[in-house]
């Protein structure tokens, strides 16, 4: 099985049947919270983010009263995440912008999401896609890796030409989903130190494994 529609087809059958469900493993409940746990979660774990984003969203529940803390009281709720500093000045100036350009609400669009500071395309695909259900796919290091892994890319040495090849073949209704069951895959089969083949659903299909 080597072509390419024809792995996407066996990733959609196999997951939709074992995994039909999937979900962010990061918690939130507005795009706002999407937003803000997605930035807080790049270089760090979900479950890390998870700890802090109660007491946080608890204290600053909307774009607004985010605007107006300071970063020191601001890093005061996030100090343990990976990169806290820099992470709560671009919440302070994220929220600020959200405010003063877009009328205090998260933009639906990539380019509305990007114009906000520390907001890249792979934060803006997540939003996009779990926020506001559109068929985008945030393509992170698990992704990227597992991507190659398979075969399902070919000259895609950057994020976004990974980003566009997989829209390209997945089922548009799809595209979120596989973002899931490529990044969930990547966690916990195919690591980046070791892939665990040996317990791997995907090794008929896979490049790597087929080497």
């Amino acid at each position: 099985m080597k072509k390419r529609k024809d792995k996407i087809k066996f990733i959609v059958d196999y997951f939709e049947e074992h995994q039909p469900d999937v979900q962010s493993e990061l918690h939130y409940a507005s795009a706002y919270q999407l937003l803000v746990a997605t930035m807080l979660a790049a270089q760090c774990t979900d479950k890390r983010v998870n700890m802090v984003t109660p007491a946080l969203f608890e204290a600053y529940p909307t774009p607004a009263a985010l605007s107006q803390a300071t970063e020191e009281e601001i890093l005061t709720f996030i100090k343990s995440v990976s990169y806290p500093n820099s992470k709560a000045a671009h919440l302070s100036a994220m929220a600020k912008m959200l405010v003063a350009e877009f009328d205090g609400e998260v933009p639906g669009t990539m380019e509305g999401l990007t114009r906000l500071p520390g907001v890249g395309r792979k934060t803006a695909n997540v939003v996009l896609a779990f926020a506001f259900g559109q068929a985008a796919m945030p393509v992170d290091t698990h992704v990227f890796r597992v991507a190659h892994r398979l075969g399902l890319v070919h000259d895609a040495p950057t994020p976004e030409a990974v980003e566009k090849q997989l829209v390209a073949q997945f089922p548009r209704e799809h595209v979120s989903k596989a973002h899931h069951w490529l990044l969930l895959h990547g966690r916990y089969i195919c690591t980046a130190r070791k892939a665990h083949c040996e317990t791997c659903p995907l090794t008929d299909i896979c490049d790597e494994f087929q080497k």
